[in-house]
């Protein structure tokens, strides 16, 4: 009998770079609605513009600059942009979104190759850039007033992480600011509009680790960190338990936990190196936000720890029958 042997790989898993970015997207799909139903047009325009300039910019940026055929249909390019939008107050300008999508693309990802070449983040290289250069625009956070909510001229107000940066500095009175829990949990709080609703995020993200496109190792080791720390280093005058929970619930730590520091290209392979990934995210985050000059330090921390992943990559379980060096 003549048996021809094909090249690796012999067993296919069916799976895909569209089929995994179309479940992140489907994932993000409940935090979505809830930012829509909580923060109106302002969503819906944001995340257009968004979406629309990231694609067109990976399209004219591959055909024109780097001479290659564009690769819309992965769906790369539209998750780069709603992660952007998520990461974005409703009532940002629509110029200032469309830079961010051109630094998200054009730095975060093309300049490196393209897709599956890049060291950092897209959507958060694009968040980082328009925080540092639009500070004031991206810190004017719209209240959730619903399809009341105006696009531009939204009422504002303060977000939970700038209430308890006041209460780490030692203001007490600054406790009393604070939103409910309940309320930081369903996304009735102000922020970046994707990541007000910890219970959508959390819903999302277990559906991408039911569904295999993401482990579980790089979201509890992020997620167990920050509690931890947050037991360890409660500030004086509140109840433990409810800092440990605040820390979880607000700002973009579940939105990144879940679906940024996850990313396969900007993230470790092995087990244990997405353990110490993740252990690191968490530890740069709570150091920010509890002694830095931002009330958020998410994506600081996964884009600094993004840098280390070429490093956390030397991390490899030992080949069967390969002796200890």
């Amino acid at each position: 009998m003549k048996l021809i042997v094909s090249p690796a790989p012999h067993v296919h898993s069916g799976d895909s770079v569209r089929r995994n970015m179309l479940l992140v997207i489907l994932a993000l799909v409940p935090a979505f609605a809830v930012s829509v139903a909580a923060f109106g047009w302002g969503v819906l325009i944001t995340t257009a513009i968004s979406i629309a300039a990231c694609v067109g910019f990976e399209w004219l940026i591959a055909k024109y600059l780097l001479k290659q055929q564009p690769t819309l249909l992965d769906f790369s390019a539209v998750l780069t942009g709603l992660l952007l939008a998520f990461n974005l107050p409703s009532n940002l300008p629509w110029w200032i979104v469309v830079i961010g999508a051109l630094v998200a693309i054009g730095v975060g990802k093309m300049s490196f190759g393209g897709l599956g070449q890049n060291v950092f983040n897209p959507a958060l290289v694009g968040r980082v850039f328009l925080l540092i250069s639009f500070p004031v625009q991206m810190t004017t956070w719209p209240r959730p007033l619903g399809f009341d909510t105006k696009y531009i001229d939204a009422a504002t107000g303060a977000t939970p992480l700038a209430a308890m940066k006041d209460v780490v500095k030692g203001d007490t009175s600054a406790i009393s600011k604070l939103p409910e829990l309940w309320d930081s949990f369903i996304g009735l709080v102000g922020g970046s509009f994707g990541e007000v609703c910890a219970a959508a995020l959390i819903f999302g993200g277990l559906l991408l680790i039911i569904t295999r496109v993401i482990t579980w190792h790089i979201p509890v080791s992020i997620l167990a960190t920050v509690a931890l720390f947050a037991w360890i280093a409660t500030p004086a005058g509140m109840d433990p338990h409810a800092f440990i929970l605040y820390s979880l619930c607000t700002g973009g730590l579940m939105l990144g936990a879940f679906f940024m520091a996850t990313d396969y290209v900007t993230s470790p392979m092995a087990p244990l190196g997405k353990i110490i990934f993740g252990v690191g995210i968490g530890l740069i985050a709570m150091v920010i936000r509890m002694w830095g000059s931002y009330p958020e330090g998410v994506s600081f921390a996964i884009l600094i720890m993004n840098a280390c992943v070429p490093l956390l990559n030397k991390i490899r379980p030992r080949r069967f029958g390969e002796k200890k060096k």
